[in-house]
């Protein structure tokens, strides 16, 4: 039981990885890393910046709508957090500035963020509730195991939400298809029509 608990605690490592990034950050320009949160998620972050004399960095979390979530000006070390209201697509820009006089240079940012059920401390959580080592695993698993959960329950929602909207979308097509057939038919036996009135009054037909 303990051997197979440890294999499944060694895929779980495998399957569970922290979201680290690291980049070079030009002078007086932007860069922004986005991700799909869900709702009522809890995101937190640690985030390090190479210091140049003169040069500043500024970063801020905001959501597709523009609202902002986090912000901070002239960053160097620290921490952020913030929770998402809805499912949407979350965005964290870096944003580089140099005064206009001093030619600048690039420079290094890193990252490392978390989300959902990677935010929870579980030593906290064993040394609260008196818990075995193993028990903390055990617990840590089974919330991941809901995450994944959700996140397929998620995934399968929005796979019918656009199978549906490619559904009404083909209907439309259909109709719109028809209709315009329809008119060409009309248009063209009027046209026929129309025609063949003129010559009788102009005498060139029978």
């Amino acid at each position: 039981m303990i051997k197979s608990t440890l294999a499944i605690l060694t895929i779980l490592g495998c399957i569970w990885p922290l979201h680290s990034v690291m980049f070079h950050l030009p002078p007086n320009t932007q860069k922004c890393l986005k991700e799909d949160i869900q709702a009522n998620q809890l995101v937190m972050g640690e985030y390090e910046v190479s210091d140049v004399p003169g040069q500043v960095i500024d970063y801020i979390a905001r959501d597709t709508k523009g609202h902002i979530l986090s912000q901070k000006e002239h960053i160097t070390k620290g921490k952020f957090s913030f929770m998402s209201e809805v499912y949407d697509a979350y965005e964290i820009c870096f944003i580089s500035k140099v005064p206009p006089h001093q030619r600048g240079i690039s420079q290094e940012v890193s990252l490392v963020t978390k989300k959902g059920v990677e935010t929870k401390s579980y030593e906290g959580i064993g040394e609260a509730s008196k818990l075995k080592p193993l028990e903390v695993d055990l617990k840590r698993l089974e919330d991941l195991s809901d995450s994944i959960v959700r996140d397929f329950a998620l995934m399968r929602k929005r796979e019918e939400e656009m199978r549906d909207t490619n559904e009404k979308t083909n209907s439309r097509v259909l109709f719109f298809s028809i209709f315009s057939m329809c008119c060409l038919l009309g248009l063209a036996t009027w046209q026929v029509l129309y025609l063949r009135r003129y010559f009788k009054a102009k005498k060139l037909i029978e």
